[in-house]
């Protein structure tokens, strides 16, 4: 199957079997390792991106069901010297220890203050976060991060993602 999905705001054609997952090529193909594997069974959230701006689990989609799609991984939302105010609110926050779920924590973030907007309740925050799983936090600061990064995106020109015209 050839697809063509743009990937971070770059356009990147694939000729792959119709049974690659996502995650499998965004991170062995195009080296895009911030997209994590954490369970094979859907239920974690590590490998969350953004598909058409929407949260979707990279471990469940097709590459060759999303001709046509944007997706934006972790790498896409903003750099080392200019963060994405989900990204700040993170680590303001300290909604992280050990990190492996902070990249599918954070893109989740991002969908649900796209969805929600600024003023979005907590929740709503813990009802949208149930499909995304953390074993070294309690979600309290985790929570508190989404808040306040839905705050700062609101309005925020360094809310952009990668190649899309929000």
């Amino acid at each position: 199957m050839v697809a063509s999905l743009k990937i971070n705001g770059a356009l990147h054609t694939a000729s792959v079997p119709d049974e690659t997952l996502l995650v499998d090529w965004l991170r062995d193909d195009l080296g895009l390792t911030g997209t994590h594997i954490g369970c094979d069974t859907s239920q974690c959230g590590a490998c969350n991106v953004l598909v058409n701006g929407a949260s979707a689990k990279a471990c469940t989609l097709l590459v060759a069901t999303l001709d046509g799609a944007e997706i934006t991984t972790i790498e896409g939302l903003g750099t080392a010297d200019a963060l994405h105010p989900m990204q700040k609110a993170f680590r303001t926050h300290h909604a992280l220890q050990c990190g492996f779920c902070t990249p599918g924590m954070v893109i989740a973030g991002v969908a649900i203050a796209q969805t929600h907007g600024a003023d979005v309740s907590v929740d709503t925050i813990r009802h949208e976060l149930e499909g995304n799983l953390c074993r070294c936090t309690g979600y309290q600061n985790i929570v508190a991060a989404i808040a306040a990064g839905a705050k700062d995106m609101a309005g925020s020109e360094g809310a952009r993602i990668a190649g899309s015209a929000q």
